[in-house]
């Protein structure tokens, strides 16, 4: 599902700053990062721009707050399939990403075949979500587990050292 980088690109202290900033808030103004950072604008800004280049910084987005948008129910559901051809594959990824419920979606290894994060009002629209999807695309089992509360969730990533 993702596409592979062909080779791991080299971030220097400066670098790791930066990103260390952007990811806690993208909207930051360059003045603050540069001045957070101890460097001037410009330098900065080439940084920012070339890591942006090398596909390092994929987006700039806002992260909205799911239960203000009435999303209360979080399910992680576990799927697997006796189904393993590349036309069940691409149609099942096109029904995973044509609905917006579906917030991430994973090939595993081991016993479960996939993993979908789910984000839905209630049980009832999950329902809805669950009845469509193997309306589209058959599957083998399908297990849906409701999570009781986010301990920790955050879009950052560890930014390995050098």
């Amino acid at each position: 599902m993702a596409e592979e980088r062909q080779t791991q690109v080299r971030l220097d202290e400066l670098d790791r700053k930066i990103l260390s900033l952007l990811q806690g808030d993208a909207s930051l103004p360059l003045e603050e990062i540069a001045s957070r950072v101890g460097a001037s604008r410009t330098p900065v800004w080439n940084r920012i721009r070339r890591m942006r280049e090398q596909g390092v910084i994929r987006a700039q987005v806002a992260l909205l707050d799911a239960e203000a948008l009435g999303l209360e129910a979080c399910f992680f559901v576990l799927i697997r399939t006796t189904e393993h051809d590349a036309d069940w594959a691409a149609r099942f990824l096109a029904a995973v990403r044509a609905r917006p419920e579906v917030i991430e979606a994973h090939r595993l290894a081991g016993d479960i075949d996939y993993i979908l994060k789910v984000m839905v009002r209630n049980a009832r629209a999950y329902d809805r979500f669950y009845q469509s999807l193997i309306s589209e695309v058959r599957i083998q089992n399908v297990t849906a587990l409701l999570s009781m509360e986010e301990m920790k969730a955050t879009s950052a990533l560890p930014i390995p050292p050098a």
